[in-house]
């Protein structure tokens, strides 16, 4: 069969077959179910890869660049599942990973899904700058999204601590100090990733000589916003100490704002993308 038959319904279909078992193994702990979870999962990555590289997408557009974020949290998923297997991983990954899919889908038939024939390519040499400025943030947006996930489950084994919920069935998470480690680790990584990335964004937008109305695009502002966020939480993290619950809660609004950057368009599209 030719790999550009490969649909976006395929992999969807797939993880969220993987996710309905692992709401399954909630309630049936049998190792048959969590083994059927991981090869539903590692049948989406396979369809989703090839559909990604059959269709040619670039990291420029929206939709390209949200089903690539939805490409790396599912390979994420499947480690985890593979590493973490008496955990309930995919019930917090798999849910964010369809998401995305969906999000895309969404901007897709408003015509963001565009192919590498359309604008830059996946890996296109030339605007070497412009490449290396959409890498770099979307990079940031894997450790953003780690973070989240983090932190939701961190939020998530706090209530269950404070209620006595623990036992030997239900949801199985890590303990809050690792979830509490993955959550800075993650911080960690995105924030020079965005940084850097902004700045040669911004070096861009003023070697193009862009109004001072370009300057107000909307995904530039969003980015911007981003920053500062991730300023105050590392501020508040390492100048104050602050950690569990608030941070937590910083890094899910963290992640809400770049959900908002990666639909908002750029209506500065000049010889490079900022």
């Amino acid at each position: 069969m030719p790999l550009d038959r490969v649909t976006i319904y395929w992999f969807a279909a797939s993880y969220s077959a993987a996710l309905l078992l692992e709401l399954v193994l909630l309630f049936v702990q049998r190792p048959v179910i969590r083994y059927l979870a991981t090869l539903c999962g590692a049948a989406g990555l396979l369809a989703h890869t090839i559909y990604f590289v059959a269709q040619r997408l670039t990291l420029a557009s929206q939709a390209g660049s949200l089903l690539f974020l939805a490409w790396i949290l599912a390979t994420f998923y499947l480690y985890g599942s593979l590493h973490y297997r008496r955990l309930a991983w995919g019930l917090f990954v798999l849910p964010v990973i369809i998401g995305l899919i969906a999000l895309a889908q969404v901007l897709g038939r408003n015509g963001a899904l565009e192919s590498a024939g359309q604008q830059t390519r996946l890996i296109d040499p030339e605007p070497f700058w412009q490449f290396a400025h959409i890498a770099l943030f979307l990079l940031a947006a894997v450790g953003v999204s780690v973070a989240f996930l983090a932190s939701v489950m961190y939020l998530v084994q706090s209530h269950r601590l404070k209620e006595k919920k623990l036992s030997g069935n239900g949801i199985r998470l890590l303990n809050l100090e690792r979830l509490e480690n993955m959550n800075r680790r993650g911080i960690n990584w995105a924030f020079p990733l965005l940084t850097v990335g902004l700045i040669i964004g911004l070096v861009q937008m003023a070697q193009d000589g862009v109004q001072l109305q370009g300057w107000a695009d909307p995904r530039v502002l969003s980015t911007i916003v981003l920053w500062i966020v991730f300023v105050l939480v590392l501020y508040l993290r390492y100048g104050f100490r602050l950690r569990g619950k608030r941070v937590a809660l910083l890094t899910i609004m963290a992640f809400a704002l770049l959900m908002v950057t990666l639909v908002t368009s750029h209506q500065h599209k000049p010889g490079g993308i900022p």
